[in-house]
């Protein structure tokens, strides 16, 4: 069995790197410069989120009225958990369990789907509700604080879209990255010498909880606790 995981461990070994550690450490640095220029992407949504919700602050607590504080609160939840299947994925996968590493990927898969799921039925709410910016928008509630400007309340809802549908479409990404890493773990392709590719997708994973993270309480909890 030994033997057999250093032949997997040979083989997967590119011809341009010495060591098998020197491939895993090259791999880890590239992902982490990938995730460098993804956070200065979030970065630049998150200065805008910022600056319109200093500039229009009435607006953005009635925006926030209109979010579902369960069901965000319940994708928190699902992806916080998510971040520790997917870690201890990785773990198995370095101790050389892989069937383990495919189930509990698995598991990390299907609570990536039961996100995109509610995150869809919010969607949905807000469709319902007139809340879609552009030609979908029939919104025309008074606060209860005062009126607040129909443009300043869908600036809110402009951003909020896109910084939740870019992070979804990073969902997405993710889910698919996870499913062939879950097959090719199922196969018995890593081992203890090598597993980069789940510890690749796990840095990923943790990425997108991390931009989930700061969402969830700008988007939320404003209405709740003024954050």
């Amino acid at each position: 069995m030994a033997a057999n995981t250093e032949v997997v461990a040979q083989q997967a070994l590119r011809h341009h790197f010495a060591t098998m550690q020197q491939q895993r450490d090259s791999a880890t640095l590239g992902m982490w410069i990938f995730l460098v220029t993804e956070i200065l992407f979030f970065g630049g949504l998150f200065t805008a989120y910022l600056v319109y919700r200093t500039m229009h602050y009435p607006a953005w607590e009635m925006g926030s009225e209109h979010m579902s504080f369960v069901l965000g609160t319940t994708n928190t939840v699902i992806l916080l958990t998510s971040s520790l299947t997917v870690a201890l994925g990785v773990h198995a996968a370095q101790v050389g369990k892989p069937k383990v590493t495919a189930i509990l990927l698995l598991i990390t898969i299907l609570m990536g789907f039961g996100f995109l799921g509610i995150k869809g039925m919010e969607y949905h709410e807000h469709y319902v509700h007139g809340l879609v910016p552009g030609p979908f928008w029939h919104f025309n509630h008074v606060d209860a604080h005062g009126n607040v400007p129909p443009n300043e309340l869908q600036l809110f809802f402009y951003l909020y879209f896109v910084m939740t549908g870019l992070h979804a479409l990073h969902v997405i990404i993710g889910l698919g990255i996870l499913s062939v890493i879950a097959f090719f773990a199922w196969r018995g392709r890593y081992t203890p010498q090598y597993h980069t590719p789940v510890h690749i997708a796990g840095l990923y994973w943790h990425f997108v909880d991390l931009v989930w993270i700061f969402l969830y309480p700008l988007l939320y909890l404003i209405a709740h606790t003024h954050v």
